[in-house]
């Protein structure tokens, strides 16, 4: 039986970077005989987690779906009852945008649990089982700087959350990408056009390899 994928897009921008790496993540996935579905998360109109603790209140029928009945919440439904999930984002002053942030409460929220897992230790788990997830991140930032202002650290936490609800998660990050196709449209000094292209000419194809194969590990866990 054919496994079923999600993909979200959550950069604002359908065919750059972002939606490349989760292009071929898709490719990976189909190379398997999955069933794909892609989102771009600004086609839609939603907010995040609003704290009405509808999904927490003792006797809830929310069943792991936000209670907010907006245009993510058919989404959210395929998300829970999906073999796999992908995310992309680009990374915006440090952080993922505020699109992948606005959906990611409202999927892990209503997953999470306040309650003590008193076997296992830490907290219990919501979903009984697990929802192998692949969040790829793209940024103008080189990786040795990336390093060096501790990014694998922030964006991680992403990555860890994800993990602890769903059960399983893993980052890739594609480094110093290309931000502009014309650089001599914009105010932009700052990073060199001829090492860009550079780097999108022999790494970035490279990057686009690692998105297929995550697509394909995802559905071998």
């Amino acid at each position: 039986m054919s496994k079923n994928v999600i993909i979200l897009n959550a950069s604002p921008r359908k065919n750059f970077n972002t939606a490349k790496l989760l292009k071929e993540a898709q490719r990976g996935a189909e190379s398997l005989g999955a069933n794909v579905e892609y989102f771009n998360l600004y086609d839609y109109n939603f907010l995040g987690c609003r704290s009405c603790f509808a999904c927490q209140r003792k006797g809830s029928t929310t069943e792991g779906v936000c209670a907010i009945r907006d245009d993510i919440k058919p989404i959210l439904e395929k998300c829970i009852n999906a073999d796999a999930i992908i995310l992309g984002t680009p990374v915006y002053f440090s952080y993922p945008t505020g699109v992948f942030r606005s959906f990611a409460e409202r999927l892990l929220f209503a997953n999470h649990t306040y309650m003590v897992d008193h076997e296992k230790g830490g907290l219990k788990r919501r979903l009984d089982r697990v929802i192998p997830t692949g969040i790829i991140f793209t940024m103008n930032c080189p990786e040795d700087l990336a390093k060096n202002i501790n990014y694998p650290i922030t964006l991680g936490e992403s990555v860890s959350n994800f993990e602890h609800i769903m059960g399983y998660a893993e980052g890739l990050y594609s480094y110093d990408t290309k931000q502009f196709a014309d650089f001599s449209k914009y105010n932009c000094d700052l990073f060199d056009e001829n090492h860009k292209n550079e780097v999108q000419q022999n790494q970035f194809p490279k990057d686009l390899e690692k998105a297929f194969e995550l697509g394909k590990r995802l559905l071998q866990l």
